[in-house]
C-alpha cells in the first residue's frame, strides 16, 4: 500500500493539493468552493464538497486563519481587580456570557473567555490583544480597570466593554445609565418611607460606583442620609459580608439598596433569618433584574439594565469596529420593576 494511499487503496488526502488533484482543479478553486464562495459554480462546488466528504477531508482551520489574518474567535475578558475572589460562576456573568454567546455564534464566530487577576498580571489586556490569537476583545466590566481600558483604546479599535460610560472617555462601552439607576431605586425608597438607606455593594467598581453616586443624589435633595456597606460578591465571602453588615438593630424608616440582585437576595435570605419583615420593617431594592428577582419571597423590587440588548449591542458594534468603523457608546436606560420588597 502506497504512503499515500488510505487503507481502503484510496489516495490519503491531507491537503487542498490534494483534494484538488482528484478533483481536477487548482487548489485555490477547491479553497474557494469549500468556503462556498459564488464565484466557483454550484455544479463544481457541490462536487469538491462531495468529494471532502467522501475522503474525510477536514481543512486546516488554524492554517487558513493565518493565510487570511484572521482567527475567526472573539475574546472575551472578565476583570477582578476589585474582587479577585469573584467567579466566573456568578449568575450576573453567566447571563451576560450566555447571550453574547449566542450573539456571537449567530456572526460565525467561536469566543475565548478570560478571567483576569490584574495584579497578577498587569498587562493583561495588552498581552490578550497582542497574542494572535482573537480578532477583537469584549471585556465584561472595568472594575477598577478603567485607566488600563482607556490606554488600551488608544491602539486597538476592535474592543467593546461592558461598563458605565462617563463623559469624554475613549473606549467605547455597552450598558446601562448606572447613575440614573441609582437614583430610581432611591427615590422609589423614599417614597416608600426611607429615611436611611444602606448601599451594600464594593464602590471601588466603576458601575457599583456609579449606581452609590446616583443613590447620594437623590437622598441629597431629600434630607436622607446613605451609608455604604462594602459587600463583595466572591462566593466565599458574600454570605458571612451581608450577615455581618446587616447584624445591627434596624429602626422605621431603614432601607437597602443593594449594587446587585444576587446581594439584595442575599440580604433578603439574612433579614429573614434575623426575624425581620421584608417589606414591612426593611425595604430592599436590587440591581439588574436577573431571572432569579422575579422568584424569591418576596419577590423582588428592583432596576431592570436589558443585558441581553446589551449582549447583541456589544457583538454589532465590535462587528462595526473590526471592519475599521468608530463607534459611539451606547448608553441603556435603567427601568425600576416593582414587585414586593420595596
Amino acid at each position: 500500500m502506497s504512503a499515500k494511499e488510505t487503507p481502503r487503496g484510496r489516495p490519503a488526502v491531507r491537503t487542498l493539493s490534494d483534494l484538488a488533484r482528484i478533483a481536477g482543479v487548482s487548489a485555490g478553486t477547491v479553497s474557494r468552493a469549500l468556503a462556498g464562495n459564488s464565484l466557483v459554480n454550484t455544479d463544481t462546488r457541490d462536487r469538491i464538497v462531495a468529494l471532502a466528504r467522501e475522503h474525510g477531508f477536514r481543512p486546516n482551520k488554524m492554517a487558513s486563519s493565518l493565510r487570511r489574518q484572521k482567527t475567526d474567535v472573539i475574546g472575551i475578558a472578565i476583570p477582578l481587580g476589585h474582587d479577585r475572589r469573584q467567579q466566573i460562576s456568578d449568575t450576573f456573568f453567566m447571563t451576560l456570557l450566555g447571550h453574547l454567546a449566542d450573539a456571537l455564534t449567530e456572526r460565525g464566530y467561536d469566543l475565548m473567555l478570560r478571567r483576569v487577576i490584574p495584579e497578577r498580571d498587569e498587562d493583561w489586556l495588552d498581552r490578550f490583544i497582542g497574542s494572535g490569537l482573537v480578532d477583537g476583545v469584549l471585556v465584561i466590566g472595568q472594575s477598577d480597570q478603567f485607566d488600563r481600558i482607556e490606554d488600551a483604546a488608544d491602539g486597538y479599535l476592535p474592543m467593546v466593554v461592558w461598563g458605565n460610560h462617563a463623559e469624554g472617555q475613549r473606549h467605547c462601552v455597552v450598558g446601562t445609565d448606572n447613575r440614573l439607576g441609582g437614583r430610581l431605586a432611591t427615590e422609589r425608597l423614599i417614597a416608600g418611607g426611607a429615611r436611611h438607606i444602606y448601599f451594600l455593594g464594593d464602590t471601588s467598581a466603576v458601575e457599583f460606583a456609579a449606581r452609590y453616586a446616583g443613590a447620594l443624589d437623590a437622598a441629597g435633595r431629600f434630607g436622607v442620609t446613605v451609608t455604604p456597606l462594602t459587600s463583595h460578591l466572591s462566593s466565599d465571602r458574600l454570605e458571612a459580608e451581608v450577615a455581618a453588615n446587616l447584624d445591627r438593630p434596624f429602626v422605621p424608616g431603614d432601607a437597602i439598596f443593594a449594587a446587585t440582585d444576587t446581594l439584595a437576595i442575599a440580604s433578603l435570605a439574612r433579614l429573614k433569618a434575623l426575624g425581620i419583615s421584608v417589606p414591612d420593617e426593611v425595604r430592599i431594592i436590587g440591581f439588574d433584574d436577573l431571572p432569579l428577582a422575579a422568584q424569591t419571597s418576596p419577590p423582588l423590587t428592583t432596576v431592570r439594565q436589558d443585558i441581553r440588548a446589551g449582549a447583541f449591542a456589544m457583538v454589532d458594534l465590535l462587528i462595526r469596529r473590526l471592519s475599521g468603523e468608530e463607534t459611539e457608546s451606547i448608553v441603556m436606560p435603567p427601568r425600576l420593576v416593582v414587585r414586593q420588597t420595596g
